[in-house]
């Protein structure tokens, strides 16, 4: 591979792409998911990589030891040192456990719910891999339970299937209760988004519910009511939960019944823009808005879409925060960097007539590091408003 693209991979940087390899014939037709060694221009070996000839992601970065062997014992090592550091972290064993390379599981996600596990193998090597990871993980964790969520586009682009299942243990035979921030979420396992439950809020949970108290609250693409409970349970007077799916909602009101919020909790099923636009003609107001939207711009084609979505958001929400209140927003894509979230949110902001500074900039939680090396891992946004 070219001097300049070996010399990033030799500092860290955990992904060589198809424009970058020399690939003949022979390399082209691999299995997706094959284990080779990545040498550069000179023939001297850098590492062990899962090659995957359908991806624009021709190889992973799984071990700098050209000679390693993937096997159990190899998945115990990392899964070890990642439970150590979440054990630091939190008491109770509700988070994620691998955040992919920055754990040093190229495309692996594993959500920890207590005695079950939740598993987004989001590469071809670790599909391929799976009951080893999961022997491992088992035997590391003492989760009985593991199941694999097969959901979300990076599979697509991986070339895989999305079939989910049972990979160990039964299936939950309902939502799991998750406690976080003072309240209890109920996580849907086996049929839910993604793994069931976002974690990687917890941090800006807890910090705009700080915000909340006495106060009433909006919580807007609320899922299962992750800022919203947050909220209550911080001593908000009330909060109102939005979102488009019965089926979010429903645990979300779940939630709170088992929190003992449910008194102050409400829902309003229906399209985010059209609720809010809804409330602005009502003449309703909140104490703290927040909004929490899906990836307007997971890729770089869908940018300009995207930032355009987000001003959108920005400009119906902050004309439902009363004087003085806080206005949260937050973006989870990879495309829209901070500057450019940042921006379309104050240009929204300043064309619904408010003005206000930024006191707060919160990012995913320890339990979601981020590599140096690789931007596109710190992907979760929170900006917080006094309006």
């Amino acid at each position: 591979m070219p001097r300049a693209e070996a010399r990033a991979i030799r500092h860290g940087f955990p992904w060589v792409y198809a424009n970058e390899l020399v690939l003949d014939r022979r390399t082209k037709a691999l299995a997706p998911g094959t284990l080779a060694v990545l040498e550069d221009a000179e023939r001297r070996p850098m590492g062990l990589v899962a090659v995957n000839p359908l991806s624009k992601i021709a190889a992973r970065m799984l071990d700098r030891a050209p000679d390693a062997t993937i096997d159990e014992a190899w998945f115990e090592a990392r899964l070890t040192r990642a439970l150590a550091h979440r054990a630091r972290l939190y008491e109770a064993p509700f988070y994620r456990l691998v955040h992919a390379e920055a754990d040093g599981l190229p495309g692996v996600v594993i959500d920890r719910f207590g005695g079950a596990a939740v598993i987004q193998p989001n590469a071809a090597w670790a599909d391929r891999r799976l009951p080893e990871l999961v022997a491992a993980l088992q035997r590391v964790t003492g989760v009985t339970t593991v199941l694999k969520s097969a959901t979300g586009r990076t599979r697509a682009l991986e070339g895989l299937d999305a079939e989910g299942g049972v990979l160990a243990g039964e299936r939950p035979g309902g939502p799991v209760a998750v406690p976080m921030n003072g309240a209890r979420y109920m996580a849907d396992l086996a049929g839910g988004q993604k793994t069931g439950l976002f974690y990687d809020q917890r941090p800006n949970h807890a910090f705009a519910a700080g915000l909340a108290r006495g106060g009433r609250v909006l919580d807007v693409f609320a899922h299962v009511g992750g800022f919203g409970l947050a909220a209550l349970a911080a001593g908000a007077e009330s909060a109102l939960a939005v979102d488009g799916s019965a089926a979010a909602l429903g645990l979300a009101r779940a939630g709170a019944e088992e929190s003992g919020l449910a008194a102050r909790f409400e829902t309003r099923e229906g399209d985010a823009f059209e609720v809010m636009a809804a409330l602005g003609e009502e003449g309703e107001t909140f104490d703290l808005v927040v909004c929490d939207p899906p990836a307007f711009a997971p890729a770089k084609p869908a940018l300009e879409a995207g930032l355009r979505a987000y001003e959108r958001v920005a400009r119906l929400a902050a004309g439902l925060v009363a004087e003085g209140g806080y206005l949260v927003l937050c973006s989870c894509s990879h495309a829209a960097d901070l500057a450019r979230f940042r921006n379309a949110s104050a240009r929204g902001i300043g064309k619904a007539g408010r003005r206000g500074p930024l006191v707060h900039t919160g990012f995913a939680g320890p339990d979601h590091p981020l590599l140096p090396q690789l931007a596109e891992s710190g992907y979760l946004k929170a900006l917080v408003f006094r309006l």
